[in-house]
């Protein structure tokens, strides 16, 4: 197992000097970087007007370039970047002149808050529901639910966002949920319990959004699997030993089905920070990770983009180990070190 994980380990820096590498490469030929939108935005007057060219000099063009350290050769900016990501210095963002740790730990709560609900609402609601469809496959409940599911897997979260907006947002209708931020502005003035239904009345409208997509898909991985262990050899020749239906389901079906489940856990766990929450984000006017991740593209602010990517990939590649290892814990058959011969 030891030398499993080591192999592992050294088999990521290449993956992640890879990744870092041609984003470095791409974003060289990128046009309208931090120095060119600087230059277009001073010659702009505040109302939109176009400047005479000649009010930027080329000692302010290089003062500008000496400020992003864009003065340097490519490969030497090349080299200070894998320098500072090594020791976790991830820069400080063009734009906002913040360290992009500060930017990502102001974002965090917002992740934190949808992806973390996302995730533990989805696997409490989709297991024993993909449960119940396999033990009653075909039967009428089978089929309603399966509509249920169908339906969230036909609708994309942002358009079911937008309707629940119209619905309950008082974009047309009925004014029932809050629209903007996490919490209202009277938060810490509320008492405890005032706060958390203050806390979760904000989260709902994005929270269903996400849901529907994740639940949709979990649901329906959680019922086939079970389907095809519940038709395997040893299932029918746990019933032919007089085996009621309820032990082969639990101890038997259940630990096996539940193994591409569980080794997932870390995977969606954190995909449900990551993934697919930029337009919800923009829709409830949430400031999360998703939208400073896109902001910084569109602004060219270059230090937020590799950092994010560099700790974004970082982390995929552990989650990804953990993954494996979990296989070990759920079926202790697997033996990585036969695999590693």
């Amino acid at each position: 197992m030891l030398s499993y994980i080591l192999k592992r380990i050294a088999l990521m820096l290449p993956t992640l000097l890879g990744v870092l590498t041609v984003a470095f490469i791409v974003i060289q030929f990128v046009p309208g970087g931090p120095v060119e939108q600087l230059m277009a935005q001073a010659r702009t007057g505040a109302g939109g007007a176009y400047k005479a060219r000649g009010d930027i000099d080329e000692k302010q063009i290089l003062a500008l370039k000496k400020l992003y350290g864009f003065d340097k050769p490519a490969h030497v900016r090349y080299v200070e970047m894998l320098t500072s990501f090594a020791s976790f210095d991830l820069g400080t963002s063009f734009m906002q002149n913040k360290p992009v740790w500060t930017l990502i730990k102001e974002k965090l709560p917002v992740s934190i808050s949808l992806g973390l609900w996302t995730f533990l609402i989805s696997y409490l609601i989709s297991v024993p529901l993909g449960i119940a469809k396999a033990v009653r496959e075909g039967s009428r409940f089978d089929v309603v639910s399966t509509f249920f599911v169908m339906f969230g897997f036909a609708i994309p979260g942002f358009v079911l966002g937008v309707l629940l907006i119209v619905l309950f947002g008082g974009g047309t209708f009925w004014e029932v949920f809050p629209l903007r931020g996490l919490t209202s502005d009277n938060w810490l003035e509320l008492s405890w319990p005032a706060r958390i239904r203050d806390y979760f009345w904000h989260l709902a409208l994005p929270l269903t959004c996400l849901f529907v997509g994740s639940f949709a898909e979990m649901t329906m991985l959680t019922k086939n699997t079970f389907i095809e262990e519940m038709r395997k050899q040893y299932v029918l020749v746990a019933r032919a030993k007089g085996l009621s239906q309820p032990r082969v389901l639990w101890k038997h079906i259940l630990r096996n089905a539940l193994i591409p489940i569980v080794t997932g856990f870390p995977a969606a766990f954190v995909g449900a920070f990551f993934a697919g929450a930029l337009l919800i984000e923009t829709l409830f006017s949430l400031d999360g990770l998703g939208l400073l991740s896109y902001e910084a593209i569109v602004r060219r602010d270059y230090p937020v983009v590799l950092g994010s990517l560099y700790l974004f990939t970082l982390i995929g590649l552990v989650i990804k180990l953990i993954s494996d290892l979990l296989y070990v814990v759920v079926d202790p058959r697997v033996q990585f070190q036969a695999v590693g011969k």
